[in-house]
């Protein structure tokens, strides 16, 4: 049940976050979405229930299909995208397995980034392939890698940026002009940024796609997933996927994620402050030996962030002394930031993708990504930035002392080609 935006002013992206996807009729006038936990709706009559099945009639009959709590974050998110249309799923995964369904046959060959999230590169390597669909991947931070990679049969272009966890950018203009060019379709992941800092459909995206347990919900306390599209006959083609696959939302996700979206930007701005603060601090800090973060003048994409996001985001990678044995050190002794996966919550989280998330990638395809053994991903939350930075050095510093890391570690990781992502 969309609502005509249209009629709507051009609102900022604060005040978008706030207002957008409400009700188009109230009940009682409240002014928070109900949750309407109901699993099936009632017909006034039997004609009307068979005008609503045809499509004769819009309506709502079963929450597989369509709820009204969740329509409503539906909305918000395709608003803040600028889309026609988005479709809620139950995780994050779910809309990426829907995207593959809903436009990939036997026959077809997608190009995707090298470095994306390990379970999204797994369906791709291992499961869809079983299907005769083939995949490329590249280091799509060259735009001529993706257009030499392009093939007669090359259905889709599939891209994170920024990178998980390597925090490197895709030209999103650039991929959908080679995408273009080729009739394929360009599908963004665009959840390490959101909408409030970058909008793919504005640069010539096809689907956008969001883990909204992420940046959007914001509180590490619900799963779901988002895919936007920009125009209907795409909508109608993820949406009839979805449904008939059964990855839908519940209701009370939907209204817990809509809660966290309402201050989605001023979560971000404050998050992003700390990051680019800590990212300086790292970068002079002894015992890290590189940064990533594209707010800082030595990242290579600078300039490319700079014209495409409104912000440089929240997440930063960083390489410490002694590789493996260092980041084992450092996370060992965090103590305010929490050693957890995920991202995009008020509260920092540290992890080591080569053994976490990203472990079910073969070892030498993770380094061909340049997911490097050595590599600590950060999610900078809303905390006191000093309170962050004084936990991060005590924790850094502990390097020094290395002594001993058991070896078990590091041999499960180059053993391991196995989903645990």
């Amino acid at each position: 049940m969309k609502t005509d935006r249209k009629k709507l002013p051009k609102l900022g992206k604060s005040t978008t976050a706030i207002h957008a996807g409400g009700l188009e009729h109230s009940i009682y006038g409240e002014v928070s979405v109900p949750i309407f936990q109901s699993s099936t709706f009632a017909f006034p009559s039997a004609e009307e229930g068979a005008a609503r099945f045809s499509g004769e009639k819009p309506g709502y009959i079963y929450s597989r299909l369509d709820n009204p709590t969740v329509n409503a974050l539906e909305e918000s998110v395709a608003t803040l995208e600028g889309g026609f249309g988005a479709v809620a799923t139950a995780t994050g995964m779910a809309a990426v397995s829907s995207v593959y369904l809903a436009f990939l046959s036997r026959g077809d060959h997608v190009v995707a980034s090298s470095c994306i999230y390990g379970s999204s590169r797994v369906i791709l390597e291992s499961e869809l392939s079983r299907y005769g669909v083939e995949t490329t991947f590249v280091d799509s931070s060259e735009p001529s890698n993706i257009e030499k990679a392009m093939r007669p049969q090359t259905r889709m272009v599939f891209v994170e940026t920024p990178m998980n966890p390597s925090i490197r950018l895709t030209d999103l203009a650039g991929a959908a002009a080679i995408a273009k060019k080729c009739g394929a379709l360009l599908a963004v992941d665009n959840t390490f940024a959101g909408p409030t800092l970058q909008r793919p459909l504005e640069f010539g995206a096809d689907i956008v796609i969001h883990s909204l347990t992420k940046f959007i919900n914001g509180h590490a306390d619900v799963l779901g997933g988002m895919v936007v599209t920009r125009d209907q006959e795409h909508y109608d083609r993820v949406k009839k996927v979805i449904s008939l696959f059964g990855c839908t939302m519940d209701p009370h996700q939907a209204w817990l994620i809509l809660r966290g979206l309402r201050t989605l930007a001023i979560r971000v701005e404050k998050a992003q402050e700390n990051a680019m603060k800590l990212a300086h601090f790292l970068e002079s800090h002894p015992r890290v030996t590189w940064v990533s973060y594209p707010g800082l003048a030595g990242h290579p994409q600078h300039d490319l962030a700079k014209r495409q996001m409104d912000g440089f985001g929240c997440m930063i990678s960083f390489g410490v002394e002694k590789g493996l044995q260092g980041g084992i050190t450092l996370m060992n002794n965090v103590g305010l930031i929490g050693l957890a996966v995920s991202l995009g919550g008020v509260e920092s989280l540290i992890e080591h993708p080569a053994s976490m998330t990203h472990a079910c990638i073969p070892p030498e395809k993770r380094r061909e990504a340049g997911i490097l053994d050595e590599l600590v991903r950060l999610s900078v939350g809303c905390e006191d930035f000093e309170d962050l930075r004084n936990d991060l050095d005590q924790a850094l510093n502990r390097i020094g002392d290395y002594r001993s890391v058991t070896s078990a570690l590091q041999a499960e990781m180059e053993a391991s080609q196995e989903p645990g992502c």
